[in-house]
């Protein structure tokens, strides 16, 4: 496995203001994290093997609109599992649904496509998003996720994460994927 910091040097100004504004936010919270940086790793089949020996369970992290796109939603859920669109529709019971726009993830997380992450929710100022979590992730010790830049990944406390959503107040639902 690579070192944990080998390519932050590879990472521009912007993304490492990205990466410490979480960072900087968590430990505000008093939660500790651990990070590690790679290259840009967009999609779960890449990330797979920067996080080998990674500790906690690593997440898929999908950003949907409802129809109307008065409506957004961030759904996470295990990065093994995967979720039908069609499925998810009728779980949620929010109407036809379709990923949301880079504009909108720009917009109410301040995210690119490939970083969708609720460490997001810190730019979500009116708590516009409402999360749908995979309820097996209340079940695990530690979790990751990208810190709003996914050059780079970080492990809290599955308490901590959960520490996180209700100081951010946005709204969450745990669901079964």
């Amino acid at each position: 496995m690579n070192s944990r910091f080998e390519f932050r040097n590879e990472i521009d100004e912007v993304g490492l203001r990205k990466i410490d504004g979480v960072i900087g936010y968590l430990n505000n919270l008093n939660i500790g994290v651990q990070i590690w940086y790679h290259p840009p790793l967009p999609t779960i089949d890449l990330a797979m093997e920067y996080w080998s020996g990674m500790p906690g369970t690593h997440c898929k992290n999908l950003f949907f609109r409802n129809h109307k796109g008065n409506k957004h939603y961030l759904v996470i859920f295990e990065c093994s599992k995967n979720l039908d669109i069609h499925t998810l529709e009728k779980k949620l019971q929010q109407g036809k649904l379709s990923f949301a726009s880079p504009q909108r993830m720009h917009k109410y997380l301040g995210v690119e496509p490939g970083s969708v992450t609720p460490f997001g929710l810190i730019n979500d100022r009116e708590h516009h998003v409402f999360l749908f979590i995979d309820s097996c992730l209340t079940k695990v010790d530690e979790i990751s996720f990208h810190p709003n830049d996914n050059r780079a990944s970080v492990v809290v406390k599955r308490e901590d994460f959960f520490r996180f959503l209700d100081n951010r107040g946005n709204k969450y639902s745990l669901i079964e994927v």
